[in-house]
């Protein structure tokens, strides 16, 4: 099909072709491609066109390092000329490729994908449990807890056009997600994660009565952030372990460990039998029952990541490169 492009660019009801930069629909090519293959290893859905109303976007994909000026205010696209942009960040390391897209509300990005070297950083931290909840969005094992924001909802009351609420409010989720998950990775050097199926309870929530429930869980955003821990993590040596979604951490003692065999939603105060200690599940303490259930998931998540099978001998591979080394 590439090949073909020629021919096409030469033809009259085709020649509108020629108003796009060659390597721009190569790439669009490439993309096609890209989606058939995912089809074919069941790893996507079939390929369909694009409407006119949704995201559009294109990719120069070998751009020369003299596109972007010298103060960051221009960049040059190929068939399209210089262009006034706005950077939100000082550009570092060699550009591989920049994609333009437009959204459904009419304005236009790019995006500058660039490769860097990261160094190895040095841990000076600990461990850290997180447990993602409605009332509280982050409950950390430490005792912090971070609200949820809840943008969707603040920002439905003031009526404003959809497209254009729809991209302030994933902005600012992306942008508190992003500016959280970086600190996490950076501070501790395991984090342990319940492995909650969002999609499942989003599923669950709309199907019934409680649909304000799943537009707090799709407000929370927690799929994204758990992906932002994953991939950072990997980046500044951060292990994120996944608890077993099943693993009983709100009826597990925080203080012996023993589990307790039913607690249905009414019990808002339960008392161990093992060893006496009262857990509050009153509203007035719905934050300390929080922060108890991120301690049972850092032990559950600290047992599976010991290292050593039953004799004691490392079965995990250590790092091997010294601080400072770029990764």
């Amino acid at each position: 099909m590439t090949k073909q492009l020629t021919i096409l660019k030469a033809s009259e009801d085709t020649s509108w072709l020629r108003e796009a930069h060659s390597q721009v629909l190569q790439q669009s090519l490439k993309n096609l491609n890209a989606a058939f293959q995912k089809f074919s290893e069941k790893k996507g859905g079939y390929p369909n066109f694009k409407s006119k109303r949704a995201r559009q976007s294109m990719r120069y994909p070998q751009p020369k390092p003299n596109w972007m000026a010298p103060d960051g205010r221009q960049i040059y696209l190929p068939k399209v000329g210089h262009v006034r942009v706005v950077m939100h960040r000082p550009l570092a390391g060699v550009m591989k490729n920049v994609t333009v897209s437009r959204t459904k509300s009419g304005k236009y990005f790019v995006s500058i994908q660039v490769a860097v070297e990261i160094a190895r950083p040095v841990f000076n931290g600990g461990a850290v449990g997180i447990d993602l909840g409605l009332r509280d969005f982050v409950t950390l094992s430490s005792g912090e807890k971070l609200a949820p924001p809840q943008y969707y909802r603040k920002a439905q009351q003031k009526r404003r056009r959809l497209a254009r609420l729809d991209e302030r409010i994933a902005n600012q989720r992306s942008d508190d997600h992003h500016r959280l998950s970086r600190r996490l990775v950076e501070e501790n050097r395991l984090i342990a994660l319940e492995d909650l199926n969002v999609r499942g309870m989003i599923a669950c929530e709309a199907s019934f009565a409680h649909r304000h429930l799943a537009k707090s869980i799709r407000d929370a955003g927690g799929s994204a952030f758990k992906d932002m821990l994953a991939y950072k993590g990997s980046w500044y040596g951060c292990q994120v372990e996944k608890v077993d979604r099943w693993f009983p951490s709100s009826k597990t003692c925080a203080a012996c460990g023993s589990v307790r065999e039913t607690l249905p939603l009414r019990v808002r105060t339960w008392a161990c039998a093992a060893c006496g200690e009262v857990h509050d599940r009153d509203a007035n303490a719905v934050a300390m029952a929080a922060a108890i259930a991120a301690r049972n998931l850092l032990h559950q998540s600290t047992v599976g990541v010991t290292g050593c099978n039953a004799w004691g001998q490392p079965v995990r591979p250590e790092f091997a490169a010294a601080a400072g080394q770029a990764g």
